[in-house]
């Protein structure tokens, strides 16, 4: 397993996702009920001056599956508008979405040698 790097990291990420997904509405994230539980979340599981906190890690934990699971819908959503098939494409389109080009007939459609 990877390592989840600190608490505060984890919950700095979180906010940053929520600030993409209040972007849309234009509401403040911090009105929002998810904001307000991450908060009272990860004030009441903060380091005691125990030396184990399984509480605190759980949390840690948890939070850092969502994290992932919030940024990999985000990417995912990205990725799907800008590849997503648009109907039928001709042949040069589909040529330019590889990085290819249609030789071209120097006469045009029915050019013969002469």
């Amino acid at each position: 397993m990877a390592a989840l790097g600190s608490p505060a990291r984890t919950l700095r990420g979180l906010l940053r996702e929520l600030r993409h997904l209040n972007a849309a509405t234009g509401r403040p994230y911090r009105d929002t009920a998810a904001y307000r539980y991450l908060m009272k979340a990860f004030r009441a599981h903060r380091v005691t001056s125990e030396k184990l906190c399984r509480a605190q890690h759980e949390l840690h934990f948890q939070a850092a599956t969502y994290l992932c699971l919030l940024r990999s819908v985000r990417e995912h959503l990205a990725l799907h508008q800008e590849f997503h098939g648009k109907g039928e494409r001709s042949v040069e389109e589909s040529a330019g979405l590889v990085g290819l080009q249609l030789p071209r007939q120097p006469g045009g459609k029915g050019w013969e040698p002469a």
